[in-house]
């Protein structure tokens, strides 16, 4: 990834956080809406480790992580 590539995606992930502070979450949708971010990180940093890009692909695996724990928590809910 060039040096643009890499500002862009940093800017792009600041600004998510920035917008996402300010709103008014459940705590328990919170915790696993974080704890999915911060597995998904740690897999996507594995990842990019081994095959390269790494910012990319943490942002990439926190993303998706951070997806997967709300979507958990909102089956949960529903149960």
């Amino acid at each position: 990834m060039r040096a643009r590539g890499k500002v862009v995606a940093m800017l792009t992930a600041v600004s998510a956080l920035v917008l996402l502070t300010g709103c008014e979450v459940n705590q328990k949708t919170g915790e696993r809406t974080l704890t999915g971010a911060a597995v998904g990180a740690a897999g996507g940093a594995a990842v990019g480790l081994i095959t390269g890009g790494f910012v990319a692909k943490t942002l990439t695996g926190a993303a998706a992580g951070a997806a997967g724990g709300f979507v958990y928590d909102q089956i949960k809910k529903s149960q």
